[in-house]
C-alpha cells in the first residue's frame, strides 16, 4: 500500500479535491439518461389539438376520449420546445412530435380572425376565450426552438408570433408586458403579473439568439432591471401581483392561497428561476461586448435571491424539500412541495457556480439532485409533480404531470454555458464544452 509520502502530487491533489459532479462527465452521462427517459415518458402525450395533460403514470387524463379532447396552449408549447431539444440532441421520433404541435398552432389554437393563440382548444375549436401573456411567451419559446431544430412552418410561426407579442403584450413606456385579453383584444384584464414577465424574459432572449435579433435582449432586459428592483425593495421576495400601473399587490388572493399559477405571497422557486435568468442575460451582455460593471446588479440579484431561497424555501419546516409560497415576512405558506421548485433550484446552482466558481453552489446543486432522486423521481422516467409537507405524493395544486419542460431543463442547464440560449447552445455543439 502506498503512504502519504510517496503518494504522487497528482493522486494525493484528486484525493484533496471537493467532490464535484458539475463538469464531472460521469454526472453528464447521468443527465444525459435523465433527458432520454423525460422524452420517453411523454412521447405518448401528443393529442389532436394538441398536446394532452399527462396524469401520473403517463396515460392521458381522459383516458380514451383525451386523445379528440381538450389541449392548453402553455403545454402544447412546453412539449414543442421540449422536443426541439429533443431534435437537436439527436433523439430519433422527436421530430414527428415538433411537427405535430406546430400544425396545432397553425390548425386549432390559432385566430385567423383577430390574431394571437387561444389558450384552451379541442378539435372542433376554442374552448377558452382569454389570450394569456403567459402562453404567448411559450409560442415564442416554442417557435424560436422549432426553428433551430429545422422544422418546417416554424420561421413563419415565429415571425407571427413575434408581431403579437409587440402588437399586444408589449408595453414599450413600461419596458413590461400586460397580462392578458379577451379573445378580440378588446378588453385587456386589470391586472399584471411577474409571472407571465418572468418567461417573457426566458422567451426574448431565446428569441434574440435564434435570430440574432439584439432588441429582444434589450427588452428582456428592461424586464429584469424592473423586477429585480421590486425584488430588492421586498428583501427578495419578489412581489408577484400587481395593478395596472404596477402597484404591488401584496394581499392578492389571501383567499386562494395555493392557486396554480397565482398564489398568494411570494413563490420562492420563482426567486430561483429569476436568478437563472438574470446570470443567462449578464452573460448575453457580456459576450456582446458588455462590462462587469453594466452587469454587476445582475450577478449581485441571481446571488441574493438564490440565498433568500435557500434560507427562507428549504428545510424551514423540519422536513428537506422547499415550501411553495412565504408571506412578506418568510414565515411558510403554502408548505407542499412542487418539482418545478426543486429543477429551478437546481439549474440556479449550476448557472452561479458556472458565473463565479464558488464550491459551495455545486455542494447544494448535488445536495437537491440527491433530495429529487429520493423523493421525487418515482422510476418511471418522469417526476412527482407535488409532494405535501411529509414528502408524500400529492395533488391539491398539480395532479398528474402536463408535462416535462421544466425538468428536461433542469437535465440540460448543468451541462451548458450561460449564453447562448438553451436550444441555441445545444444547436450550437456546446453541451458538456
Amino acid at each position: 500500500m502506498t503512504n502519504d509520502a510517496t503518494t504522487t502530487p497528482s493522486v494525493r491533489s484528486a484525493i484533496d479535491a471537493p467532490l464535484g459532479w458539475l463538469g464531472s462527465p460521469a454526472h453528464a452521462r447521468w443527465l444525459e439518461q435523465h433527458t432520454d427517459e423525460l422524452i420517453a415518458f411523454a412521447s405518448g402525450s401528443a393529442i389532436d389539438a394538441g398536446f394532452g395533460y399527462l396524469l401520473g403514470d403517463g396515460e392521458l387524463r381522459g383516458g380514451d376520449d383525451a386523445v379528440d379532447g381538450e389541449a392548453e396552449l402553455w403545454i402544447t408549447c412546453r412539449m414543442i420546445h421540449s422536443y426541439s431539444l429533443g431534435v437537436l440532441l439527436g433523439r430519433p421520433g422527436c421530430a414527428v412530435l415538433v411537427d405535430h404541435g406546430l400544425a396545432t398552432l397553425e390548425q386549432t389554437f390559432a385566430d385567423h380572425a383577430s390574431g394571437g393563440w387561444f389558450s384552451k382548444v379541442a378539435p372542433e375549436g376554442p374552448t377558452a376565450d382569454v389570450k394569456e401573456a403567459y402562453a404567448h411567451a411559450f409560442v415564442l419559446l416554442a417557435t424560436s426552438s422549432a426553428l433551430l431544430a429545422g422544422r418546417d412552418g416554424a420561421d413563419i410561426l415565429l415571425e407571427r408570433a413575434k408581431q403579437v407579442h409587440l402588437s399586444r403584450f408589449w408595453n414599450e413606456d413600461e419596458g413590461m408586458a400586460v397580462e392578458s385579453w379577451n379573445a378580440d383584444f378588446t378588453e385587456c384584464e386589470d391586472y399584471r403579473g411577474v409571472n407571465a414577465n418572468m418567461h417573457t424574459v426566458e422567451a426574448y432572449l431565446a428569441v434574440a439568439d435564434a435570430t440574432g435579433e439584439d432588441v429582444w435582449r434589450e427588452r428582456a432586459l428592461r424586464i429584469l432591471e424592473r423586477v429585480l428592483g421590486y425584488a430588492k425593495d421586498f428583501s427578495w421576495r419578489i412581489p408577484e401581483h400587481f395593478t395596472t400601473s404596477w402597484e404591488p399587490l401584496p394581499d392578492y388572493n389571501t383567499d386562494e392561497r395555493a392557486h396554480p399559477f397565482r398564489p398568494y405571497g411570494a413563490t420562492v422557486g420563482h426567486w430561483f428561476e429569476w436568478a437563472r435568468l438574470a446570470l443567462h442575460a449578464r452573460a448575453a451582455v457580456l459576450a456582446h461586448g458588455g462590462s462587469e460593471g453594466e452587469t454587476a446588479y445582475l450577478l449581485d440579484s441571481a446571488v441574493a435571491l438564490f440565498e433568500a431561497g435557500v434560507r427562507e424555501g428549504w428545510a424551514v419546516d423540519g422536513a428537506d424539500g422547499f415550501v411553495y409560497t412565504v408571506d412578506f415576512d418568510g414565515a411558510p405558506v403554502v408548505r407542499d412541495r412542487m418539482h418545478w421548485v426543486v429543477t429551478e433550484a437546481i439549474a440556479a446552482a449550476a448557472a452561479l457556480w458556472r458565473a463565479t466558481g464558488e464550491t459551495g453552489y455545486a455542494t447544494w446543486y448535488a445536495t437537491w439532485w440527491d433530495y429529487a432522486q429520493l423523493t421525487m423521481l418515482d422510476g418511471s422516467g418522469s417526476w412527482v409533480h407535488q409532494l405535501d409537507v411529509d414528502n408524500h405524493p400529492a395533488d391539491s395544486v398539480w395532479p398528474g404531470k402536463p408535462d416535462i419542460y421544466h425538468a428536461i431543463q433542469a437535465s440540460l442547464i448543468p451541462r451548458l454555458p450561460l449564453w447562448p440560449a438553451l436550444a441555441s447552445a445545444v444547436k450550437a455543439g456546446l453541451l458538456d464544452s
